[in-house]
This record gives structure tokens, C-alpha cells and sequence, in this order.
């Protein structure tokens, strides 16, 4: 009863931007942190930035000042805007959302979106 789904990842040159979205759906009373994570082919899920419900963030220290997430509550939905892009982060990148429905209050994963960084 409750998705996360992300779109937005492409294909981009080396110093281009992208702006990746999570829309959360279903019976949801409420959102609480918000984050995202990132897999690179051959290595381990990284956590990448997260959104507090008082809209605090943290990021990885090799994306500070890259990237910028945010939140709109009333729409369920984050966001991850991405400057500066590098080779270096290419991945899978997922969606992870703290949500409290009818099914109480749990993690819940997007299906991942994939963003490419390429001359």
C-alpha cells in the first residue's frame, strides 16, 4: 500500500546537473527522515544525504556542496539536486523514506534510478 518512486537519473557530461525526485504514494499518515543512497557497480550501497522532518540536512562529505536535498511535504515527495556531476558518481541511486501508514511505521526503499556521468 505504499511506493517510493524515483525518476529523474540519466545520462550526463562531467560537470552537468540533474535533479532526481522520490514520490511517496498510498495510505501514509506521515513522513519522517528522508534519504539517499547510492550503489556504484561492484561496490556497497552508500548513504549519500538526508532530510530531517525539521528539514536538516547532512551529506556525504565528497557531495558537500554539489548537492542539495530537499523535501515537499505537501507533495510526499524529495528531491536530490545534483551540480558539479563527476564519474565518480555514477551509481544506482535509491530513495530510502521513514513512513508511518496502516502498516505502522517502517523503511521503505524506491526502486532506484540510474544516473550516469560520461563525456
Amino acid at each position: 500500500q505504499v511506493q517510493l518512486v524515483e525518476s529523474g537519473g540519466a545520462l550526463v557530461q562531467p560537470g552537468g546537473s540533474l535533479r532526481l525526485s522520490c514520490a511517496a504514494s498510498g495510505s501514509i499518515f506521515r513522513l519522517y527522515a528522508m534519504a539517499w543512497y547510492r550503489q556504484a557497480p561492484g561496490k556497497q550501497r552508500e548513504w549519500v544525504a538526508t532530510i530531517s522532518t525539521s528539514a536538516t540536512t547532512n551529506y556525504l562529505d565528497s557531495v558537500k556542496g554539489r548537492f542539495t536535498i530537499s523535501r515537499d511535504n505537501a507533495k510526499n515527495t524529495m528531491y536530490l539536486q545534483m551540480d558539479s556531476l563527476k564519474p565518480e558518481d555514477t551509481a544506482v541511486y535509491y530513495c530510502n523514506v521513514n513512513i508511518s501508514s496502516f502498516l505502522g511505521r517502517r523503511e521503505y526503499w524506491g526502486q532506484g534510478t540510474q544516473v550516469t556521468v560520461s563525456s
